[in-house]
């Protein structure tokens, strides 16, 4: 079958690009169920980080900070950031932090001045069921009771997972459907983003990367069906090119990296089951932990989708990779990245659901991992650089090309989710600089934001538990130790987020 039937298969499936049809017996034992009581049990819990799981029950619109210090000039623009934040209505809970239905926040910064606004993204889904005042279609990880499978291929997307910025639009992006278009400057959702007719609707990733000169690479899962998408999208925004290609067993594959010439995907031992989906189990629960597949390493030529490889490292789990880059030398072709590994699954199955009744269950604690893959002899081998860690981000003008520093998360706590601290981190000799925020934070992803030659700033937010407020940190990046160098305090706290991307002013 050629590449290009794949799509068109893909495509004519509807659904089943992500999903397996729910059996009726399925949802007749759901409806059965009675009432849930996950937002009972949340309402109960006294742990005071739950505010970081909460619903806002509106919009926020655009309000000053109050801020300490003064943002340096390089940091003049918008951080956008998005996450999950709906998490009940009608008196139900989502069982899942990743269920929640999506808000965009963007913090304007100019100096002295900051300011905030929210806005949730008007998905169909969540438009359909804040009219009906509760849910009517299952999520990610939660089928509640009386809801129905997705009517379309989008009918499941809540736009919560990441953002990118790419000509006039502002996309919020999800797992396993369309890209969302958010007008930067209202946070006003404007619609899907449909990069050509028969690829409506199909998985378009939560990561995908942008060369140095714009060029934008990107994949989508289709669990189902077995297969990986592709996608190379020019800097205008113009599709390139997309095709599909068929991977056995395959995995949950939430991020990838690039290098100068390749695409390279970690597929963790964690892999979609037909049989479970058919029988009635959530997405994520359709999928079982296989740690005899190992950790497969497919390698894919930029130019020529056609040539790829697999190599193997050991069984494991991950969401996010930092970076690679290839070197070229006597012994072949060798591929460098670093990610951020776990030994199992267990925070997606347990930590991340435990939240949603405010509860705290700790799983495998994930570690920054550096590995190489030598495409000439197939060997695949890595390290652990002794770091809790998670949301790797570094410099956007490496992207693909050497690099040495990753700014990540890291300091995990036993009463707390999350973690404490941010830190910046070598990948080649493992030295690392950290700031702990305290032991009332919980710390977001932090990004790093070039200043010229300079050595640039790193911007992020946290959750001060304590005062039950959201708060804006700006660092030097090359001196992370000695604190916040401007914070900006917001008048509320706002809900853990997930992913975020800075636009300088000069390009807004």
């Amino acid at each position: 079958m050629k590449r290009r039937e794949l799509l068109h298969r893909l495509a004519a499936a509807g659904t089943a690009p992500l999903l397996g049809a729910l059996p009726l017996a399925a949802r007749a034992a759901d409806a059965a169920i009675g009432s849930d009581t996950w937002q009972a049990q949340f309402e109960a819990s006294t742990a005071p980080w739950k505010i970081g799981f909460a619903t806002p029950p509106t919009d926020l619109p655009l309000v000053p900070a109050t801020v300490r210090g003064r943002f340096p000039d390089a940091l003049a623009g918008t951080l956008y950031r998005v996450g999950p934040a709906g998490h009940d209505l009608g008196g139900q809970r989502y069982h899942h932090w990743f269920d929640g239905d999506g808000m965009v926040q963007r913090f304007v910064i100019d100096g002295a001045d900051v300011r905030h606004q929210g806005r949730y993204v008007a998905t169909a889904k969540r438009v359909a069921e804040v009219r009906a005042g509760h849910r009517l279609e299952q999520a990610f990880a939660t089928i509640l009771p009386g809801v129905q499978p997705p009517a379309s291929p989008d009918g499941m997307n809540v736009a919560n997972t990441s953002v990118l910025p790419l000509g006039d639009d502002l996309l919020a992006l999800w797992e396993g459907g369309s890209a969302t278009r958010i007008d930067p400057a209202t946070l006003a959702t404007r619609g899907l983003r449909t990069w050509r007719a028969d690829l409506a609707g199909l998985p378009f990733s939560a990561h995908p990367k942008v060369d140095p000169d714009g060029t934008v690479w990107n994949f989508g899962i289709g669990a189902s069906q077995g297969m990986l998408i592709l996608y190379e999208i020019a800097p205008d925004g113009t599709l390139r090119r997309a095709d599909a290609m068929p991977v056995p067993q395959i995995a949950m594959v939430h991020d990838f990296a690039v290098t100068d010439a390749h695409l390279v995907f970690l597929m963790p031992s964690l892999v979609f089951d037909n049989a479970r989906s058919a029988a009635g189990a959530s997405f994520l629960d359709s999928h079982v932990w296989k740690p005899e597949l190992g950790m497969r390493v497919l390698v894919v030529d930029k130019k020529d989708w056609s040539r790829r490889q697999m190599l193997q490292l050991p069984a494991g789990f991950l969401f996010h990779l930092g970076n690679a880059w290839a070197q070229d030398g006597p012994s072949g072709t060798l591929i460098h990245l670093d990610y951020v590994r776990s030994a199992t699954a267990d925070a997606v199955f347990t930590s991340n659901r435990e939240v949603m009744r405010g509860r705290r269950v700790r799983s495998v604690e994930p570690q920054l991992v550096a590995a190489t893959l030598n495409l000439r002899t197939g060997e695949a081998t890595q390290h652990a650089l002794g770091l809790a860690a998670e949301f790797p981000r570094m410099d956007p003008r490496r992207v693909g090309l050497r690099h040495r520093r990753v700014v990540h998360a890291t300091q995990v706590f036993e009463d707390r989710p999350g973690f404490g601290a941010v830190a910046l981190t070598d990948v080649e000799n493992g030295r690392s600089q950290r700031f702990a925020y305290g032991a009332q934070a919980l710390v977001e992803e932090h990004v790093f934001v070039p200043d010229g030659d300079r050595p640039g700033w790193i911007l992020g937010t946290a959750l001060d538990v304590a005062q039950k407020k959201t708060v804006l940190s700006c660092f030097a990046a090359d001196a992370l130790a000695d604190g916040p160098v401007a914070q900006a305090t917001l008048p509320y706290a706002l809900p853990l987020g997930l992913h975020g991307s800075f636009v300088p002013a000069r390009q807004g």
